[in-house]
């Protein structure tokens, strides 16, 4: 997906709730902003954001001496989403549709993500809702049980993760995925609060798949500042699900099938792929709710 006109105020606002957050130093806060500002001045709107988004995070990183500054933000919302699993797990088992409603929640858990503020509540009653909204709520795009025939015929799925938090719920989807081995792939290193190995580990995700790395701190997989072994793993599987915003910004308009599934949490993910803020998504293979490509650009933010 390029960056639209609207994505260049959102990349002002989510460096100045991180500066925020990240550092009390007004001068700190100053430069951060200074510094993502001639950043985005020379950004090219046929880029992905999500590279944006990590060159924003970068200069955070830098300018704060912090590796790591949603490190406690992430590790509260993966103790938050592990509260709720045994609850969630018991839902989904005891559905009609297993599967489906495994599918509704991770696709629920994309809520927890701070990328997307303001534009998104991510309150933990905001996640419970969500959760439990997610069971009824219509999905848009493909049928999860058209994606469960397409893993049945598949020996190997690559399953891109997003932020933390929201892995718990991928963990219970991928324990109902029907494939014989699925690889979960997190950030190299940490990127806002998408998740890294450090989390796969607190939630045990770890002793329940296969885990790598992506070798890259971008928020959504861009290939191209992947490692070769991710890029191996991405071209050699049978199946590729993409969870979030980010991977679908980053991997929209790539040659290669890749299932997304996510919630349009912004005006512009929405207006690109044709649906209203909110919505949950099952995208098999790309932009399948506009009918032609000038619907969608007449849809979304010049």
């Amino acid at each position: 997906m390029k960056t639209y006109l609207d994505c260049i105020p959102c990349f002002a606002q989510q460096a100045l709730d991180a500066a925020r957050m990240a550092t009390e130093d007004q001068e700190e806060r100053l430069h951060i902003m200074r510094r993502v500002m001639r950043k985005a001045s020379s950004f090219p709107d046929d880029a992905p954001p999500p590279a944006m988004g990590a060159a924003i995070h970068r200069i955070i990183r830098e300018v704060t001496d912090d590796p790591d500054p949603y490190r406690e933000i992430k590790r509260r919302a993966n103790e938050f989403a592990l509260e709720l699993l045994p609850d969630a797990r018991d839902t989904a088992t005891g559905a009609d549709k297993p599967f489906e409603t495994a599918l509704r929640l991770a696709i629920a858990g994309n809520i927890m993500d701070w990328g997307a503020k303001p534009h998104a509540d991510i309150s933990e009653d905001a996640v419970e809702r969500t959760l439990h909204e997610a069971l009824d709520a219509p999905i848009r795009g493909d049928q999860p049980e058209e994606l469960k025939r397409s893993i049945q015929g598949a020996d190997d799925v690559l399953y891109l993760a997003d932020n933390a938090g929201e892995i718990v719920f991928d963990r219970l989807l991928i324990s109902l995925l029907p494939c014989p081995h699925v690889t979960v792939a997190v950030k190299g290193s940490p990127t806002i609060n998408d998740a890294t190995m450090e989390d796969a580990r607190q939630v045990d995700l770890v002793n329940r798949a296969e885990v790598v790395e992506t070798g890259s701190d971008t928020p959504g997989v861009l290939l191209d500042q992947c490692s070769e072994l991710f890029r191996e793993l991405f071209e050699g599987a049978d199946i590729v699900i993409a969870k979030g915003q980010g991977n679908y910004e980053a991997l929209s308009d790539v040659d290669r099938h890749v299932v997304f599934l996510l919630k349009a949490k912004c005006p512009v993910i929405a207006g690109d792929i044709g649906c209203e803020v909110g919505n949950m998504l099952l995208l098999d293979g790309g932009r399948t709710l506009a009918a032609t490509d000038a619907e969608v650009k007449e849809n979304a933010p010049i």
